[in-house]
């Protein structure tokens, strides 16, 4: 009943979330139309007025992948092979790589390529909308025997932006593991009661404002950005208890 493109949608669909696409260009939206039209008048009505009313919850900016380009990834994965991806830096820059593929990770609606760049000889966490073509290659491509793909993931997104972050945090590590995510920042003990949250962030205000998801006292020390946007933060909250 389905094609290839539209079985792998739906798969990809159920990770992601993406159930509202109604454009029958689109492989999820042409499968789900499929399926409405076979389902009893009784079960179809209403799954069709849901489908028109449903919307996506995920990460800004986040797009669902060519289902057959993700497959092509996770085939890959799967069978240790390299890969020559050309890459959309932006759209005006596509460039050409070749990098070993380990594993394909979906997080809030995107979706990565976790991989060895011999391009640029370092590890590389990929967007995979962003991917215009991928060729297998007959070359061997194994993983790290110690690879965590969630783990891999979420250090990428910490690190690397534009402002330092460290935080301490009287409470232990596994109680800061609660209340703030791996995405924000290396946990580090430093005893048994404190930790340190180091990171980075490109939006203070944005990365201040998790920060009160901490059910404990936590001092700012950097950055001066970070502290500042705490302050401005902290001013608004007064001035609106006023």
């Amino acid at each position: 009943m389905f094609t290839p493109a539209e079985a792998l949608g739906l798969v990809m669909a159920v990770l992601d979330g993406h159930h509202d696409s109604a454009d029958p260009a689109d492989p999820v939206g042409g499968a789900l139309g499929k399926i409405l039209r076979v389902l009893p008048e009784a079960v179809a009505g209403p799954a069709a007025a849901v489908r028109s009313l449903s919307t996506r919850h995920p990460e800004p900016g986040a797009r669902t992948p060519d289902p057959e380009t993700t497959a092509v990834l996770v085939q890959a994965c799967a069978g240790h092979r390299r890969l020559r991806l050309a890459y959309r830096i932006r759209p005006e820059d596509e460039r050409v790589m070749e990098v070993d593929p380990w594993a394909v990770v979906v997080r809030r609606g995107r979706w990565y390529l976790l991989c060895w760049s011999h391009t640029k000889n370092a590890r590389r966490v990929l967007r995979v909308d962003k991917m215009a073509g991928v060729d297998v290659l007959d070359v061997p491509a194994v993983p790290p025997a110690d690879l965590d793909p969630a783990e891999m993931l979420e250090d990428h997104l910490s690190a690397g932006w534009r402002h330092e972050v460290e935080v301490v945090v009287d409470a232990p590590a596994e109680a800061v593991a609660e209340w703030i995510p791996r995405s924000l920042g290396r946990r580090e003990p430093i005893d048994a009661t404190t930790t340190r949250l180091v990171g980075s962030t490109d939006e203070p205000d944005w990365y201040v404002r998790q920060l009160t998801a901490i059910r404990a006292p936590f001092r700012i020390v950097g950055s001066r950005e970070l502290r500042e946007a705490a302050e401005a933060l902290g001013r608004r909250l007064l001035q609106a208890g006023a």
